[in-house]
């Protein structure tokens, strides 16, 4: 196929270090590959859908993700066009039929290979050494050496005072090793901002995001810290932790209030310390990570009610950045919603749709508790449909009537609890930690609750 890599002399040694995501039915059930693949590289991971992969990749940090394709029209190209927009795999290989026009379109996509099927080593194998030799002395990306004032140009829209402070704020510590700890509602760019650090900071490294509170408690040590070979039942190969796959650049600790309080004394040792022991390790090893975390307003309330290590709570505010709510911007609004216009406008394919300043006075008006992703999710229907859809024409929320919120009285105590759930999850602008907080309850407590029919959102 013409979108093969180059071939090499002999079947080329694999980069050792490297971590492989491999997405598709056929591959995960040929045992041969798996045994091959797991036994050459630092972490090989193998899940049949890309469901699968989108719960896998906020955990694990990987080099080249291979995605199978059928056709030119498969969903999963959509998944890897949004993938390396956002940058979460620097490099793509796509596994596919021998058919141009397949190839075209994942080469489209932005894969960087197109490699045959079914998937074999060697031809993995040379691939992933073309890739080395590529990017072999390679200098950092241009926003990453020039400064990111373009970048916040682009990404931290809005000229209020309060996201000035931010900008001001990130321009400044950005090209420090200091830790960093970002405070602010569901919504408001937590994310954001810790890329915008890691891009400003120079470091050649990936940015590694994590969210605490959506990874099982009992499983957190081994994601962040990895372990070795026979650690505990089921450690059939070593894994590198994900202090280690950040080595270089930024590990964004999301949620950090969700982190088991044993596990805030690893942390804390780790950032005094720049050494790790991996769960099973008889010697520590050294880290060269910088350290962004995130969590909702009320962090040192916790602090106060021993809910979050106090030592650690200083040690991760050597910078704090604390994010205003939408209700703090108004007057960003409107540029907001131009930039998110275009955006949105671009990647639908349609026309972007023209509000009026009496719009944008009712927008500036409504409470946005979503903050800025509900004001995206208003513009992505606005261009859907053309116009500024009514029931987001209304004014402020108005809070409910005394009776808003009973229920049927022939429910039952399951119905009314499931009820209630979704009723504070929709409250908290589909924060789950935030929502479970609420409810008193632990994270894992409520995603049982919810079971997995409903997709996940984004806690940031």
């Amino acid at each position: 196929m013409s979108a093969f890599p180059p071939h090499m002399a002999g079947t080329a040694a694999l980069p050792a270090g490297l971590s492989l995501l491999v997405v598709g039915p056929r591959a995960s059930a040929d045992d041969a590959l798996r045994r091959s693949l797991r036994h050459s590289m630092a972490v090989a991971e193998f899940v049949e859908s890309v469901g699968e992969a989108e719960r896998l990749l906020p955990r694990c940090h990987f080099d080249c993700i291979v995605v199978e394709v059928e056709s030119a029209a498969d969903p999963s190209l959509a998944w890897i066009t949004a993938l390396r927009r956002d940058g979460n795999a620097p490099f793509v290989g796509v596994s596919g039929r021998d058919d141009p026009a397949l190839a075209a379109a994942s080469l489209r996509a932005g894969a960087s290979a197109v490699l045959p099927s079914p998937l074999d080593t060697q031809s993995l194998h040379r691939f992933l050494e073309s890739l080395r030799v590529a990017t072999a002395g390679k200098p950092a990306p241009a926003t990453a050496r020039a400064g990111a004032s373009a970048a916040l140009r682009v990404h931290l829209v809005g000229d209020s005072a309060p996201i000035k402070r931010v900008r001001d704020m990130v321009e400044r510590v950005a090209p420090t090793p200091a830790t960093v700890l970002i405070e602010g509602q569901t919504g408001t760019g937590k994310e954001l901002i810790a890329r915008l650090l890691h891009e400003r900071s120079g470091r050649r490294g990936p940015f590694v995001p994590v969210n605490c509170g959506a990874i099982p408690p009992e499983l957190m040590e081994t994601e962040l810290f990895g372990h070795a070979k026979g650690a505990f039942t089921g450690a059939h190969q070593q894994r590198e932790g994900l202090f280690v796959a950040a080595r270089g650049g930024t590990l964004f600790l999301d949620e950090i209030s969700e982190m088991r309080s044993d596990l805030q004394v690893k942390l804390l040792r780790a950032l005094e310390e720049s050494r790790i022991r991996p769960v099973g390790a008889d010697r520590e090893v050294p880290i060269d990570v910088r350290i962004v975390a995130s969590a909702q307003p009320g962090l040192r309330e916790q602090v106060r009610e021993r809910r979050f290590r106090e030592d650690l709570f200083y040690r991760l505010t050597v910078v704090h950045i604390l994010l205003p709510s939408l209700r703090e911007r108004p007057d960003d609004i409107p540029v907001l919603v131009q930039h998110f216009m275009q955006r949105v406008a671009d990647e639908f394919g349609m026309t972007p749709v023209t509000i009026d300043d009496a719009q944008f006075a009712r927008l500036r008006s409504r409470d946005w508790r979503g903050n800025v992703r509900e004001l995206r999710n208003f513009v992505e229907r606005t261009v859907l449909m053309g116009a500024p859809p009514e029931d987001d024409q209304a004014t402020p929320d108005v809070a409910p009537e005394p009776d808003a919120g009973a229920y049927p009285a022939d429910w039952t105590l399951e119905q009314v609890k499931q009820a209630h759930i979704l009723r504070v999850l929709t409250q908290n602008g589909g924060n789950r930690s935030a929502t479970a907080r609420q409810l008193g309850v632990s994270r894992r407590t409520l995603e049982r609750r919810l079971g997995p029919s409903l997709e996940r959102d984004d806690d940031n």
